[in-house]
């Protein structure tokens, strides 16, 4: 078989740990080749159009855009240089999958001072299973804190690291090349690069990316393809057009892809079907424009195939050869995702309140994520949502609210499994923290609450210490609200699966109990003022309030029923304390993350586009009570 290279053309994905610069840098390769029209407003962090991307300050869906470069190592001409941005969080492992799956070589972004991370680690195990080439860029070298050599020697060692562990199960592992990874020095902020280690701290002695551009070129491999063999395109993500419906963004492996053309379009089930491509768009910098037809290596959106799916092959119909099923990892953490069933549902007009539209839109999500699972728990009303993390589930919950939908949201469990001798296994996974040294003993008690067993631990001498853990995923549900108290904020956690193991046996993650009301009503200002020193509260004065509903959190263990809606008796007698003024403390207004985080086993969140409340599964005291007792029985 003999291959043909196409030499305009690489595909390349930038891969990192969360927070070290990726789209920053994008957004200057883009600058920097001219890109952008002369009308062109260029903004901070471009690839992250997402709403919820730009306000959570991470990537959350990976893109691709198209850079063509000219510069001065472009010696036959143009090259387009198609770049995926891919998420640096570990929930979204699905999304980095699908981006690796269509290049030919990554760029591993690594903080100058942070130096290689869990999520690092992952994406970099990913990029070696796929032999996919590495450069290794080195940035913010002008941090302050900087400490250029050893996070280059870390790197090294963890791609050595994981080549011995992926020795066995990836054939023609390239170890020479790994140990001959080329690294690049820069400050993507900056737009700077250079071959040339900089001094810790400061900025690279060459003022564009010119040196970055060059290892690409050399480093990552121009797409390969057979001239005889049949067309071939992988489906890797999805999009939407209000004009043309559904897209789907693949790419070319082998021939040629025209408008107006008839393929073959393999689906999931193996089932084949015919179907016209009624529209072939390609990508410049952050735009698509239509057309007429797309060559091997090629990245492109096409239109016409109304409900296809990620991992599916568009192929020739005289030659049907489909590419295999994209797979990612088993989801870790699950909730309970279902209707509103509080006595407040349905207060505004025209939010979506159904259980088929939740059903509709869960669905929908499945079409575009393939990350999560959506599994029936017998119930017509709510459905169990499977997902690497918290993070992920908790976005696809913020999506909805924002869409509309009203919905009662579980308690976060983790999915459970047996061995083959019954023996209940459980998710773990591994913990970073970078925290400032006197935290040490607030963590590790913290950590050893939640059955975490420390695997390593490093001072730098800057002041902080790093601390690594083996913890179960149900010890870091609801413990990112401890953590930010016991290091004041500044502390940094990060986790990635480390695989299954025995289960760990009960963990309290909660100490304080809550705070329920006993009635519907309002909340008056008199009750908040007569419990507050008792108690802290999540609900403000004139705030409607019903039976069941968790209004604020207990100093002790229990739980507490009190009446919020009690007003002042008044009298026709003057008291003599009727013009002393007392101070109401502000209540503690709860994010989405941090509802479901607080919420126990026996408690769930309503999220409503106006609100998110936490409350009691079952509403009546009496009920609670009841329920309590027997689980008393059933353990004496």
């Amino acid at each position: 078989m003999a291959l043909a290279t196409r030499s305009d053309l690489r595909n390349v994905a930038i891969v990192a740990h969360v927070d070290h610069g990726k789209t920053t840098l994008v957004d200057a390769m883009l600058t920097q080749t001219n890109s952008f029209d002369a009308h062109f407003e260029a903004d901070d962090r471009m690839m992250d159009s997402n709403e919820l991307e730009r306000e959570k300050g991470i990537t959350i869906l990976a893109k691709n855009t198209a850079i063509r470069y000219a510069g001065l190592h472009a010696t036959d001409g143009p090259i387009t240089i198609n770049v995926i941005d891919t998420p640096g969080h570990a929930d979204f492992g699905g999304e980095v999958e699908r981006g690796l799956s269509m290049v030919d070589g990554v760029v591993l972004l690594v903080d100058a001072s942070e130096g290689p991370l869990p999520q690092t680690r992952f994406v970099l195990r990913k990029a070696l299973a796929a032999k996919l080439p590495v450069i290794l860029l080195v940035n913010k070298t002008d941090r302050p804190d900087s400490r250029i050599d050893e996070v280059v020697s870390e790197t090294q060692d963890l791609l050595l690291g994981l080549a011995s562990d992926l020795s066995d199960e990836v054939d023609d592992l390239d170890l020479d090349a790994i140990l001959d990874v080329p690294v690049v020095y820069a400050s993507g902020r900056a737009g700077a690069a250079s071959r040339t280690k900089p001094a810790d701290g400061s900025l690279p002695d060459n003022d564009d990316l010119e040196p970055l551009f060059e290892a690409i070129l050399q480093h990552v491999p121009a797409p390969t393809y057979d001239d005889a063999h049949p067309l071939q395109a992988h489906v890797t993500n999805l999009d939407a057009s209000p004009f043309l419906g559904r897209l789907a963004l693949l790419r070319i492996f082998h021939g040629t892809m025209k408008k107006g053309q008839t393929v073959a379009w393999v689906k999931h089930d193996g089932s084949v079907q015919n179907a016209r491509i009624t529209e072939l768009l390609m990508t410049r910098a952050l735009d698509r424009y239509p057309a007429e037809s797309a060559g091997p290596g090629d990245i492109v959106a096409v239109a016409g195939f109304e409900d296809i799916t990620i991992g599916e092959t568009l192929t020739d119909p005289d030659d049907v050869r489909p590419l295999p099923i994209i797979k990612v990892d088993d989801p870790a953490i699950s909730m309970v995702i279902g209707t509103n069933t509080s006595p407040l549902v349905g207060k505004v007009k025209g939010h979506k309140l159904t259980a088929r539209m939740v059903k509709d839109r869960l669905d929908r999500e499945l079409v575009g994520n393939v990350s999560i699972q959506v599994r029936d728990i017998g119930r017509p009303d709510a459905w169990e949502v499977q997902g690497r993390g918290e993070l992920a589930l908790a976005i696809l919950v913020e999506q909805m609210r924002r869409e509309g939908f009203e919905l009662t949201v579980g308690k976060p469990q983790v999915v459970t499994r047996r061995d083959e001798n019954g023996k209940l296994l459980e998710p773990y996974e591994h913990l970073t923290i970078d925290t400032p040294e006197e935290h040490l003993g607030a963590i590790t008690q913290l950590m050893a609450a939640r059955k975490g067993r420390m695997e390593n631990m490093t001072n730098h001498g800057t002041g902080w210490i790093r601390m690594e853990f083996i913890v179960p995923s149900r010890g870091l549900i609801g413990f990112r609200t401890s953590f930010l108290t016991e290091t004041r904020g500044t502390g940094i956690a990060n986790a990635i699966s480390h695989g299954y193991g025995e289960w760990a046996g009960a963990i309290t993650t909660r100490t304080t109990g809550s705070i329920v009301a006993d009635r519907s009503g309002v909340a008056t200002p008199f009750a908040i003022t007569n419990l507050q020193e008792r108690m802290t509260f999540f609900v403000k004065p004139t705030e409607e309030v019903y039976e069941g509903m968790v209004i604020g959190e207990n100093s002790r263990p229990d739980d507490m029923d009190v009446n919020i809606t009690k007003e002042k008796k008044l009298t026709n007698m003057r008291s003599s304390t009727a013009d002393t003024f007392e101070s109401m403390t502000p209540p503690r207004e709860l994010s989405l993350e941090e509802c479901l985080e607080f919420a126990r086993e026996d408690e769930c969140v309503e999220v409503t586009p106006d609100a998110v409340r936490i409350r009691k599964v079952e509403l009546d005291a009496q009920s609670r009570a009841r329920a309590a007792a027997r689980l008393k029985r059933q353990d004496a």
